[in-house]
This record gives structure tokens, C-alpha cells and sequence, in this order.
């Protein structure tokens, strides 16, 4: 484990907490944030003074991955403490349908969050725990949504990927009637009900997952915070560098090289936002679109007020507070539908945000897919103020919070968790190996399906099509632009063979082959 201290997480003392028994647990989950969506991150453009304020008080992780590059594994990965593969439920919920120009058909997989499982909120709540989810769920409709896996209250009832409605009133959302401002915010509504469990929880510790729908698409920012940020976008110098840059697949038998994507991309064919030809897209490369930094600020605005709260109900020295993103920032527009072209007028929309110097985007294995923000605060135990650069995955956070709240452990459930409480101590702490496995065609690009491992700095990737590798250096080459499988055949050769024995070992599920 390496930790070092930072600027702007300059305090190195412990937090001291003043109530006995088992402290709270906010897990304050965003959707879709990239890992340079957050200014303590390297975001120049999104401001969110609060997170910032709140890594000072933590320790943040810069190599937390999710266990997908889209939600509902990831999510369920939370729930479970274990990998998707060996859960089966390897893809978002319900899934996109198949097309011609697949090879294969995607592996099949759960539809629901099986309620065999002992979820994260019902070993809480067997301990005396006070639970509740404000946002999203996605891991199962009617008989398998949150008031059948553990929580006692679920606002809104409504199970779907995105908000129904969006995210300006009136909200098409069971629980979310108007009351209030009429163009009150979905984030803000969400917070202040939030805020409401977290005042009426005195008598028991709760546990809060307060699980956001933004920044998801539907791309829309509140309008103040938008007009401040279109202000504050017309007084930037202009932003150096292409808007977009052209991506292929890896995986064809004659993958395109960072040179020839660059060429094309000023070629008449590979013009406008849609499936281009040779299987590329674009990926947009600036953080200036005006909706999302919006976006951002409210979910920085939300974490501000529960923090305030905390203070305010005298709990913040008894309250463990995860921040944490399920999955990489979307800039690879959503081509679910291979055909859909994206009109000028309508980028903002389709793109959100850059996940620069990361390569790739939400639906991609690479780390502008799977790498994400995460910053955790232990009072009374943890370290404050400090960085830890040793790898953690979302499986991690079930055995890290029972141990963080004095609960045994419980490693049949959450198999492939690893406490990270020690790195949160200033111990040694060494994650091993952590793996990804997605079957299935990304909605957010050309890619073939495939899996990846990291082990230390070395990360490698496995398609499926044509069982193409590639190996890269992330200490080095974070971007990862310089595959290293023919410089380093042993390395790739190792790391394969890990790969396809995990997969063995969780019973992970393959492709179909198409019967033509």
C-alpha cells in the first residue's frame, strides 16, 4: 500500500468519536461520475467544494474501480460483496437486445438481484440497523426491489435506470408528489427527503444509501447552476486539443492504430455522430458541457447538506460516509441502437462529460470505463487527509463497512470482497489481483465483449471474438496507449492464464454462439 499526503488533504489526525455502539454508514453513491469529474480529481471546470472539503477528512482513492463499466453489476457487486461473473449478473438491467452485426449472442444473465443473497442491508439491519435507499435501485422490479433485499424505506418506488419524468418536476415517480418549490430539482428533492430518515433515525444507527440517479442521462442541470456555468464557459481562454477523438475496436483482425484513427477522424467518411465505419466512434475529449457541470455541483451541493446534518444531529464523529461512482464518465455517446445518429444541436445530450487522461468511457473496459472517485471517511479510526493509490474494487465495500462497524465478517456471503479498513489506517494493505467480466455488446461503443485483470501495475485485456489481448503498464501509461502483449509475452501470458482461471472458478458465464 502506498499513502501519501497531499495539498489539499493536508490534516493528518484522526476524527475522535464521541458515541459508543455502532456507527452510522452513509454510502452516497453518484451514477456515471468519471474519475475527473470531481475538482479534488483534476477537474478544472465542474466545482465541487464540497467533496473537496470532504477528501480532506478522508482518505481518497485514486485506483478504486467498479466491478463493471455499467450499473446494475456494479451495484449488485455492492450488495453482495461479490464479482458479477460469479453472481451472473453481468449487465444492466433489462439489457439491450441483440443485432445482426454481432458474432456471437451475449451470455445470459440474471435479471434480478437474487434474493438468496444476503445483502449489505440485511446483514445491517439484523444488527439493529435503520436502513433506507433514495435514488436508484436497478437490480430488480416488484417482488426483488429494495423493501424485499434489507431496506425499510425506499423512495422513490421506482426500480429503472434512469428517472422517470427526468429530473425536473413533474416527476413520474411513485413517493415524489409535488411538495415544496414546483421547480424544485430531483437531486435536491431526493437530498432534503433523505435528510428527513436521517433526522427521524435517532434511536438505532442507520444506514443511508443514498444512491443518486444524476449524473445520468437525461443530460439536465439545474437551470441556475447551468446559467453559471454557461457564464463561466464563455470567459474560459479557448480549450486546447480535439473535441472528440475516433476509437476503434481492438479486437478486429486488423485493429486501427492511434495514427490511422487520427487520420480519419478529418476524413468525409468518418464525419457526424453515429457507428462509423470500421466499427469506430468518437469520444469526447473536453469537460464543457454546461447541463452536466450543472449536474455535478448538485450531487456536490447534496453531499454538502448531509455532512451538514450529520453536524447538525451531532453524529458526525459517528457516521462512516462513503463517496464512491458506479461506473467510468460517459463520453461515448449511448449507440444501443446502432443506427441512431446524433445531430449537432444535440452533443450535450449525447456526451457528457471526459474522462481524460483516461482512455475510453462508460461500456469500456479500459480505465475511463471502470476507474472511478472514491473517498472514505472512518472517524475516530480512519486517517484523514491522505491518498492511498493501492487498487480496491466495489465488492470491497461490504466486508469494509461490517469491520468498520464492528460486525463479524462474513466471507461466505462476500466472497470476493477485501477489507480495505487497513488502508484506511495507515497499514498494509494489498488488494491482489481484481478482475472484470462482460459478455455482452456495450451500448457505448464497437468494443467485443471481453474481460480484464490488474494485478499491480499491469492490467490486461481478453476480447471474445478474436481473443485479442492487449497489456499495459498503468504506472506508466495510464492512458493506455502502448500495448505491451508482444514486448512483454511472459507478463501477458500469466496474467491470461489468472484471467481464465478465475472465470473458471466463478463459474462465470460465455458467449452464444448465433444459430444461423
Amino acid at each position: 500500500m502506498r499513502l501519501f499526503s497531499t495539498a489539499f488533504c493536508f490534516t493528518l489526525g484522526l476524527a475522535q468519536s464521541s458515541t459508543a455502539g455502532h456507527p452510522n454508514v452513509v454510502l452516497f453513491l453518484v451514477d456515471d461520475m468519471g474519475w475527473r469529474d470531481v475538482a479534488c480529481f483534476g477537474s478544472s471546470f465542474y466545482e465541487t467544494p464540497n467533496i473537496d472539503r470532504f477528501a480532506k477528512q478522508g482518505v481518497r482513492f485514486t485506483n478504486a474501480y467498479a466491478a463493471c463499466h455499467v450499473c446494475s453489476p456494479t451495484r449488485a457487486s455492492i450488495m453482495t460483496g461479490k464479482y458479477p461473473g460469479r453472481l451472473g449478473l453481468t449487465d444492466w438491467l433489462s439489457g439491450r437486445r441483440e443485432f445482426d452485426f454481432q458474432r456471437f449472442l451475449s451470455a445470459e444473465k440474471l435479471q434480478a438481484l437474487p434474493l438468496e443473497e444476503t445483502t449489505l442491508a440485511e446483514a445491517l439491519k439484523s444488527k439493529g440497523y435503520r436502513t433506507g435507499i433514495f435514488g436508484k435501485w436497478h437490480l430488480g422490479n416488484a417482488g426483488e426491489g429494495p423493501l424485499n433485499q434489507g431496506f425499510d424505506v425506499q423512495v422513490p418506488k421506482w426500480n429503472g435506470c434512469c428517472p422517470k419524468g427526468g429530473y425536473h418536476p413533474p416527476y413520474r415517480m411513485e413517493g415524489l408528489k409535488f411538495k415544496g418549490k414546483k421547480d424544485e430539482y430531483l437531486t435536491d428533492r431526493l437530498t432534503s427527503m433523505a435528510l428527513d430518515f436521517m433526522g427521524q433515525s435517532k434511536d438505532k444507527p442507520f444506514f443511508l444509501y443514498l444512491s443518486h440517479f444524476s449524473v445520468h442521462d437525461p443530460i439536465q442541470g439545474r437551470k441556475d447552476l447551468v446559467d453559471k456555468y454557461r457564464v463561466k464557459l464563455a470567459t474560459l481562454p479557448p480549450l486546447e486539443g480535439p473535441p472528440f477523438i475516433l476509437e476503434g475496436n481492438p479486437d478486429d483482425k486488423a485493429p486501427l492504430s492511434r495514427g490511422k484513427l487520427t487520420d480519419l477522424l478529418g476524413k468525409s467518411s468518418h464525419q457526424g455522430h453515429k457507428v462509423l465505419p470500421q466499427r469506430t466512434i468518437k469520444i469526447k475529449q473536453r469537460q464543457d458541457n454546461v447541463e452536466f457541470a450543472a449536474m455535478v455541483e448538485s450531487v456536490d451541493e447534496s453531499l454538502g447538506r448531509v455532512l451538514e446534518k450529520l453536524d447538525e444531529m451531532g453524529q458526525t464523529d459517528n457516521t462512516i460516509v462513503i463517496f464512491y461512482s458506479d461506473n467510468g464518465g460517459m463520453s461515448a455517446g449511448n449507440f444501443g441502437n446502432p443506427t441512431r445518429v446524433v445531430q449537432q444541436n444535440q452533443l450535450d445530450r449525447a456526451y457528457a462529460t471526459s474522462n481524460l487522461p483516461l482512455r475510453g468511457a462508460k461500456g469500456w473496459l479500459y480505465e475511463g470505463g471502470i476507474r472511478v472517485p472514491m473517498i472514505v471517511k472512518w472517524p475516530g479510526k480512519g486517517r484523514a487527509g491522505v491518498i492511498c493509490e493501492e487498487p480496491v474494487i466495489s465488492p470491497d465495500f461490504y466486508p469494509s463497512i461490517l469491520k468498520m462497524v464492528g460486525l463479524p465478517a462474513k466471507p461466505a456471503q462476500h466472497k470476493d470482497g477485501k477489507s480495505f479498513a487497513p488502508a484506511l489506517q495507515g497499514k498494509s494493505f494489498e488488494r491482489g489481483p481484481i478482475y472484470w467480466h462482460f459478455p455482452h455488446y456495450s451500448n457505448h461503443g464497437m468494443q467485443s465483449p471481453g474481460g480484464a485483470i490488474r494485478e499491480g501495475d499491469y492490467k490486461l485485456l481478453e476480447y471474445f471474438e478474436n481473443n485479442t489481448v492487449q497489456l499495459f503498464n498503468l504506472k506508466e501509461d495510464i492512458g493506455e496507449q502502448n500495448d505491451l502483449a508482444r514486448v512483454r509475452p511472459k507478463k501477458a501470458a500469466k496474467l491470461l492464464a489468472k484471467l481464465r482461471e478465475w472465470r473458471k472458478d466463478v463459474d462465470a458465464r460465455m458467449l452464444r454462439p448465433k444459430n444461423n
